[in-house]
């Protein structure tokens, strides 16, 4: 199949309101996906802060000291008291891998460190957000299907 039709397909997707598109061309296929599909995790990308002082392998007093800087964090005003789950990136927050499915999590839910909580859609890739504390999901700020910012809070884990 030319590039140039392969090219065509993919404006035509994102001008529609597909989520999926597949076309045969003799013996070729050619799919295209705004959502990821299978058991395969979509790629995690986040942002690191800048460290100006060389790092040391961490020790319990340097997590325990972490973990108290993140406790004594000021709390966002609105929010109920607990942990907020922040945004990594700009982009597009998703609350379920597909339209139609059912959310990652709901107010209530108890979540593990690692659990899927939404995903996040920037430049055509899906970064999947997980919880970074285990608790339960007391609020949802983001909305499904909204942009979102850089650091703006997406989850509160109680």
């Amino acid at each position: 199949m030319d590039l140039r039709k392969v090219k065509k397909l993919i404006e035509l997707l994102e001008e529609s309101n597909l989520s999926e598109l597949e076309i045969k061309e003799g013996e070729e296929v050619v799919r295209l996906s705004r959502f990821p599909t299978g058991s395969v995790a979509a790629p995690q990308v986040i942002a690191a802060p800048a460290v100006a002082a060389p790092i040391a392998a961490p020790t319990a007093g340097t997590a325990s000291a972490f973990a108290a800087a993140a406790a004594s964090a000021p709390a966002v005003p609105g929010l109920p008291p607990g942990h907020v789950v922040r945004s990594p990136m700009v982009g597009t927050f998703y609350a379920a891998s597909s339209p139609g499915a059912e959310p990652f999590v709901k107010v209530g839910q108890q979540v593990r460190i690692g659990d899927p909580l939404g995903v996040i859609e920037a430049m055509k890739m899906f970064n999947q957000i997980e919880a970074e504390v285990a608790g339960t999901v007391l609020a949802i700020v983001a909305e499904n299907g909204q942009p979102v910012e850089f650091d703006q809070p997406l989850f509160v884990i109680g």
